[in-house]
């Protein structure tokens, strides 16, 4: 596929409309308004990060895949929706953890209201998460649904997981983190929500069976860490579009593959001041992260990781086809592999 019909992916009108549709549901059942003011506000912070401009791809690859096995949207719109909203509760506690000033373009929910409030209003949408997938009893049957919200507690279980791996190298302040710890992370951290999850949600909604827990683990492992380790890379080169901070994985101390490899590429001496740099405060790092840019630039890192992920990409890509080929020919399937290429070639 070329390029410019990778970008043009998100403009589909079957993309568009099942962003609309997830959006549409995330907004009727959220709570609208309270007589009691602090309250009211709660509703308005939840409703926050579901308000801003995003791709909604993780829905959309639920719903296609949905459609790919032969199963309708309807039956799988609250299972969509409740991933997008697993993403923004985790997406505000992320913000939190990270220190992120950005989010989506705009401030991030700490910085608009206030830590405490913005750990609430995550926790809030954490529970909203869970009583849509309650309300799946009205269109999938008791067993299904029970399977469905199966798939979100192992995905939560990863998640939380992989998150803690990465939250604890830049804590304990970890230097000698290899590229296989990295790759365990993305798998955990990345994988089960942007992919795995929403493949297997969208099979077992269509079949009404339940699955193999390895059923699309390869698939989703090689796009997930061929997506966290483009996001690494755009972190540094994609400017504003991006809807983060430029750098901002350098400001926050993060241990991306980039910096694994400059880390085990540079000179005693450079090492000796990436490790000073990074290891300070994070006022040490917003001043000196373009001297870190300069020594990612100095060792080829960047390419190194594009490298890496051009590896994964591709295989991801040949996974795709092992499993999706047994299906017919559709509109969804085709989608299906159009979003697996913007994924792994995404420019923002």
């Amino acid at each position: 596929m070329k390029k410019n019909n990778v970008e043009n992916i998100l403009n589909e009108p079957e993309i568009r409309e099942n962003k609309r549709l997830v959006d549409e549901t995330i907004q009727r059942l959220l709570p609208e308004k309270h007589s009691i003011n602090e309250i009211n506000l709660l509703y308005q912070m939840m409703k926050d990060y579901p308000s801003r401009p995003a791709k909604s791809l993780r829905s959309s690859v639920c719903l296609l895949t949905c459609q790919a096995y032969g199963g309708t949207i309807d039956k799988a719109l609250i299972t969509a929706s409740s991933l997008d909203l697993f993403q923004n509760w985790i997406l505000i506690h992320d913000d939190v953890e990270d220190q992120s000033e950005l989010r989506r373009g705009g401030p991030a929910l700490h910085h608009k209201y206030t830590i405490p409030l913005a750990i609430n209003a995550g926790d809030a949408l954490h529970g909203k998460m869970w009583s849509f997938l309650y309300h799946n009893r009205d269109i999938l049957d008791n067993e299904t649904t029970l399977l469905v919200i199966n798939e979100f507690l192992n995905m939560l279980n990863e998640t939380t997981e992989g998150q803690h791996m990465e939250l604890s190298w830049v804590h304990e302040n970890q230097w000698n983190i290899k590229q296989d710890d990295y790759l365990i992370m993305c798998k955990k951290k990345t994988a089960w929500y942007t992919c795995i999850t929403p493949c297997r949600l969208g099979n077992l909604i269509a079949t009404n069976t339940d699955l193999n827990k390895n059923d699309f683990v390869n698939f989703g492992e090689d796009l997930g860490i061929a997506f966290q380790i483009r996001d690494d890379i755009l972190n540094l080169i994609a400017g504003t579009k991006y809807g983060k901070e430029s750098a901002g994985d350098l400001i926050e101390g993060k241990r991306t593959l980039i910096l694994i490899h400059l880390l085990e590429s540079a000179s005693t001496k450079d090492r000796e001041n990436i490790e000073n740099i990074l290891g300070g405060n994070r006022q040490m790092r917003e001043q000196n992260y373009k001297t870190i840019l300069e020594l990612i630039h100095k060792y080829n890192s960047l390419q190194f990781a594009t490298e890496i992920a051009d590896k994964f990409s591709h295989s991801a890509l040949t996974e795709f086809d092992k499993i999706f080929d047994q299906l017919p020919d559709s509109r969804s399937k085709l989608l299906l592999r159009n979003i697996t290429e913007y994924i792994v070639s995404r420019d923002w």
